[in-house]
Order: structure tokens, then sequence, then C-alpha cells
């Protein structure tokens, strides 16, 4: 007699999706990681946080990170048992990265400069790495604060 195999339960749920360099692009990212981690039922404080990170650093790979003719890739891996969520953004540019800046750097008038700093704010962990050939990540992990 044949027993049935054991099923294991998914600890990591993972997702990736490669965008157009534009704004678009990057505003498309927001959506379809909100999307996703709703689907994942991820609790709301750390979907709205994973939401913002997606955002700006989608931003920046769209912005800053762009070669014509190149995309970007938005990735999101959940940790189940932890309910902590990786975002990771990569981009062609890896000539370029990302160096948070100090708050008083950016001139008050500016309309950019501070993405970084918010997905420090946000973000339990932060960083970059390089994506061979040419291109970087840049990777954020958030899970629930017990504030």
């Amino acid at each position: 007699m044949n027993a049935p195999a054991p099923q294991i339960s998914a600890t990591v749920r993972t997702f990736a999706q490669r965008l157009s360099s534009t704004r678009r692009g990057a505003r498309l990212a927001r959506l379809l990681a909100v999307e996703r981690l709703q689907a994942w039922q991820v609790s709301p404080a750390v979907t709205e946080r994973a939401e913002q990170i997606v955002a700006e650093l989608a931003t920046n790979a769209a912005l800053h990170g762009r070669v014509q003719g190149r995309d970007f890739q938005v990735s999101l891996t959940l940790d189940v048992a932890t309910d902590t969520v990786r975002v990771s953004v990569t981009d062609a540019r890896g000539e370029q990265l990302p160096i948070p800046r100090a708050d008083f750097e950016t001139p008050m008038d500016s309309e950019s400069g501070r993405g970084l700093l918010l997905v420090a704010a946000l973000a339990d962990r932060w960083g970059t790495e390089q994506y061979p050939p040419s291109g970087k990540t840049t990777w954020a992990e958030v899970s629930p604060r017990s504030d």
C-alpha cells in the first residue's frame, strides 16, 4: 500500500516582474506589489511600508538606473513564518550605487533627493548588491514592528 507523500507547507513565497524603466513602470511596480502582498495576506502595517519602499526603489530604478532599452525588475519574497517581506529592485546601472544622503544635504526646495531617507526609515534593513554583468539590486526588508 502506498502512503500519500507528506505535504510541506511553503514557508517562502516569491514574486518577480520585469517592467519598463519609465514612471509608468514604477507606478505599476507599486500596484503589483500591493496586489501580491494582499493576496499573500501580509499584515496591513507591513504591506504599507513595503508599498512605499517599492515606490521609492522603482522610481529610482526608472529615473537613475535607466539604460535605454533595458527594463528593471521588482521582486518580493515573503517569509511566512515571520511575516517578513524582502523587496528587491534590480536595474541596469551598476556603476551608480545609491548613496544615502544626510537630510541636510538636500535643499529644502528640492523635489527629489529624499527617497533613500524614506527607505531607511521604513525598512528594518536595506542595502545594495552588484548584479552581474553590469547592474545592481537595491533591497529592503520589512517585518512586523512591536511598537
